[in-house]
């Protein structure tokens, strides 16, 4: 994603209200992390797709707006033996994950079973659950498991019937408009923002 593509996206998002839905997406997100008793912001996805480009933009947009609370803990399914300390948590954080956490589910396409039943055990010990996902049915899991993503979240985001637009470019937009004191912007302000972000230098380069 780069600086000219986002400005080509000007005109075909003015009047989707697909920048409102992210502001609002956004603004749950910061809400939450910056609540009393917040204790931080973990974020998932599946075994398949890491959110690592989502991690790194909430990193860096929590060192340029002074928001430290939104640079996430990323929990991995396998993380490998020799991987950096920031890099080595795994599923069990969730396991323990309860109020003052926020859990921040990133998958493009559906969430399976085992990580649903995590996440059903988070917000049942107190945890706020968003989720950023591909637009897949938000109905029940299977006989006797969780419901979908769409049921267990507090707030979604279903790109997929949000906009036709890419995942990628959400994630993008979620984590600029999560550094915002304000979401009230227009298109050309929020589209211009996330240009500067993606051309300038990284605040962190640690992923």
């Amino acid at each position: 994603m780069d600086a000219v593509r986002v400005s080509a996206l000007r005109e075909r998002l003015t009047g989707t209200g697909w920048l409102e839905a992210v502001g609002g997406f956004a603004g749950a997100l910061r809400r939450s992390v910056e609540r009393r008793g917040a204790s931080g912001l973990l974020l998932v996805g599946t075994e398949a797709y890491e959110p690592w480009h989502l991690a790194a933009h909430l990193d860096d947009e929590a060192a340029w707006s002074d928001v430290p609370r939104l640079a996430p803990t990323l929990l991995r399914h396998s993380p490998p033996a020799g991987a950096p300390a920031h890099l080595l948590h795994d599923l069990r954080r969730l396991t323990g994950a309860g109020r003052g956490d926020t859990v921040l589910v990133v998958v493009p396409e559906t969430a399976g079973a085992p990580l649903l039943e995590r996440v059903q055990d988070a917000r049942r010990r107190g945890a706020t659950v968003l989720a950023l996902d591909g637009g897949a049915p938000a109905g029940p899991g299977a006989s006797g498991g969780p419901g979908g993503l769409g049921e267990l979240a507090h707030e979604r985001l279903a790109v997929g019937t949000a906009a036709e637009g890419p995942f990628d470019l959400a994630q993008h937009l979620v984590s600029v408009a999560a550094g915002q004191r304000t979401h009230r912007r227009s298109v050309r302000d929020r589209l211009a923002r996330l240009a500067e972000r993606l051309t300038s230098t990284p605040a962190i380069s640690r992923w």
